[in-house]
């Protein structure tokens, strides 16, 4: 038998030089990018090669840290999805920042659980969730917590008013035990997230009222209030309205005072779903609109589209923070808390919401947050509406373009148009157009179907946009589209 002592096995580098040397590489390496991105092209389509490089199964054997690196640059890279150029303009998603970074970086070398004990990032996610009141104007006394996104924001706002909802006490009797079906109301233009919220608690699809929109694609209040009408009726127990502060589609806002009113007449909770638009509130055009959020009795908002830190992390802020822990609150024998040592300090955030594993996604936000303050982002958010206004204005300005929705915060709508031209053939005109942006790494924008007619989408959350980048968009729109033969 062999009693020769064993070298212990651990993941740290051999050399700790060498990986210095390569951290700084990599810092350097983004800093270049970074530097350098309005020169770049938006995106760039995988070659085959790559994507099967990236279907290659599990090494057995490891390889030196600087050939990973090499083969990341390669392979991985240079084919970034784009959203950090200043002409990304797809869907809803932020550009990040320097700090933002770099505050990551710090937050995956401290690694902390921030769930639980006496430690400094517990303390930072409560500043961080009190200064997210502060933009709102939610009470100091209300409740809040980090999560992933808007998505996860959601889900938990409405869990905690399914929770708290009269004396089902579902919680603990489940949704089965409920004296009839709860009933969500919401506009047929609403993200799909609320949806699947509602299937996610058990409500089920059928359960979820998608009321009409006006022509300026906000929900209407009259058929709004009759459909809550015809529910209780029916026997039915409508429970919450979700109102939207910033459509996906089009940027609208819900007539926010109303919804508070109906909810409150009838005794419903009153969530707004502000994921793309709850931080438009900072800027002095839309803050009355949206003053309506102060009274809500939940808000779910996304930090990485207009605080511009990296993805990925969302806010819920709770009224009522003793339903929002009634909703969650559970203590095991293996989290039992202390007054002293590692596992005093702080309430466990677990008593807030669903995860147990949190990474510390504070940092980011307090560090930018430090850096910039409150009034430069609230300038940048409002930055970005004007530039929107901007560019419907040029859009508006030209024969062959057609605005296809108000503009609404940060969002425009629009598309070629050309005599003689059949919707069909303007959709495919417009698709092309599309694509060929995308392909020659132009621009970045998106798409949706309004009132049945395909259209661009620019939506900008871009906090490295200039107002020249409308006026390039414009002019490369019209330079695509006038070379396309539409059969």
């Amino acid at each position: 038998m062999n009693n020769t002592p064993q070298k212990d096995l651990t993941l740290d580098p051999e050399n700790w030089d060498q990986m210095r040397a390569l951290g700084h590489q990599m810092i350097d390496d983004l800093f270049d990018y970074w530097q350098s991105i309005r020169d770049q092209k938006i995106w760039k389509p995988m070659p085959d090669e790559v994507k099967e490089f990236l279907n290659q199964p599990i090494p057995e054997k490891g390889q030196d840290p600087q050939e990973v690196y090499e083969e990341f640059k390669k392979n991985i890279f240079q084919y970034n999805k784009g959203n950090v150029h200043p002409r990304f303009f797809a869907w809803i998603q932020g550009t990040g920042t320097p700090m933002g970074v770099l505050a990551d970086l710090l937050a995956s070398g401290m690694n902390p659980n921030t769930t639980i004990g006496e430690h400094s990032a517990m303390y930072v996610d409560r500043q961080v969730v009190n200064w997210c009141k502060e933009m709102m104007n939610f009470p100091a006394e209300a409740s809040g917590i980090l999560v992933s996104g808007g998505s996860m924001a959601n889900i938990t706002a409405l869990t905690v008013a399914r929770n708290s909802f009269g004396e089902e006490k579902i919680r603990s009797r489940g949704l089965k035990a409920a004296s009839a079906q709860l009933v969500l109301y919401c506009s047929v233009e609403t993200h799909s997230c609320i949806q699947k919220a509602a299937e996610i608690i058990g409500l089920g699809t059928d359960a979820v009222r998608k009321i009409g929109v006006n022509e300026f694609y906000e929900m209407n209040v009259e058929d709004l209030e009759i459909q809550i009408q015809k529910d209780k009726a029916s026997g039915l127990l409508p429970f919450a309205v979700v109102g939207t502060s910033g459509t996906v589609n089009t940027g609208a806002i819900d007539p926010l005072d109303d919804l508070l009113e109906i909810s409150r007449k009838y005794g419903l909770w009153f969530h707004v779903d502000g994921a793309y638009g709850a931080l438009a509130k900072l800027d002095p055009v839309y803050s009355e609109r949206l003053k309506a959020i102060e009274e809500a009795d939940s808000l779910a908002f996304d930090l990485h589209k207009w605080l511009y830190v990296p993805y990925e992390v969302g806010c819920t802020l709770i009224r009522d923070a003793k339903k929002h822990r009634e909703a969650f609150a559970i203590t095991p024998n293996y989290l039992l808390q202390e007054s002293r040592g590692l596992s005093g300090g702080l309430e466990s955030i677990n008593n807030y919401g669903f995860e147990l594993s949190r990474g510390f996604k504070a940092l980011k936000i307090w560090m930018s947050l430090k850096e910039h303050g409150r009034e430069k982002y609230a300038q940048m958010i409002a930055q970005n509406s004007r530039q929107a206004e901007y560019l419907a204005s040029l859009v508006e300005s030209h024969p062959n373009l057609e605005l296809m929705a108000p503009v609404s915060m940060s969002i425009t709508c629009f598309r070629m148009v050309k005599p003689g031209l059949s919707e069909n053939q303007l959709r495919d005109l417009n698709r092309e157009i599309l694509l060929r942006l995308q392909e020659e790494g132009i621009a970045s924008p998106s798409s949706t179907i309004l009132n049945g007619k395909y259209t661009l989408r620019v939506a900008n959350v871009n906090q490295r946009t200039r107002m020249g980048d409308m006026d390039l968009l414009v002019r490369e729109v019209i330079r695509i589209g006038e070379g396309i033969g539409v059969s």
